[in-house]
């Protein structure tokens, strides 16, 4: 009964730690106005659904490969369907090509929507008082990140879920 429980409770908070995870990935693309600013770009402005909907299938695919990496050996499915070695290697870089110019594109519109985001930061503290300690708190935040991925990388957490 009580192993029961246990895994109920470990499923619930995996899914309610998952849902607040993907929240906050939607909440910077929308912060920044992504997906508004794709339409603008390409002038595909009845595509935006669209858009919205890739992203959310990704996000969810992206977060499924990574916890049933067992299940997603794309690679050994390939080489046991009897593919010659040649071809499978000419898809591959084809699919990296491809993959690496897309994941560019998105890094670097993220990137600058960002930036464009940090510039409303000054503009946010004057119109609410918070004139003194604005630094602090950037600073802090980015000690917090380091301090994290530190604890994250030393204790060998990325290793736990193999």
């Amino acid at each position: 009964m009580w192993n029961s429980l246990k895994y109920l409770f470990l499923i619930v908070c995996g899914t309610s730690f998952g849902a607040l995870a993907a929240a906050g990935v939607f909440t910077v693309l929308a912060a920044v106005g992504l997906v508004p600013r794709f339409a603008g770009r390409t002038h595909t402005g009845n595509k935006v659904l669209l858009y919205e909907d890739m992203i959310i299938a990704g996000t969810m695919v992206g977060g499924l490969v990574s916890v049933f990496t067992r299940y997603c050996h794309v690679g050994a499915m390939i080489l046991q369907a009897g593919i010659p070695q040649n071809i499978i290697q000419l898809g591959g870089t084809v699919f990296l090509l491809l993959f690496g110019v897309f994941a560019g594109m998105f890094v670097g519109c993220l990137a600058l929507a960002i930036a464009e985001m940090l510039d409303s930061i000054p503009i946010f503290a004057r119109r609410t008082g918070f004139r003194h300690g604005l630094g602090i708190a950037v600073c802090s935040m980015a000690v917090g990140k380091l301090c994290g991925s530190l604890f994250y990388f030393f204790y060998g957490l990325h290793d736990a879920v193999k």
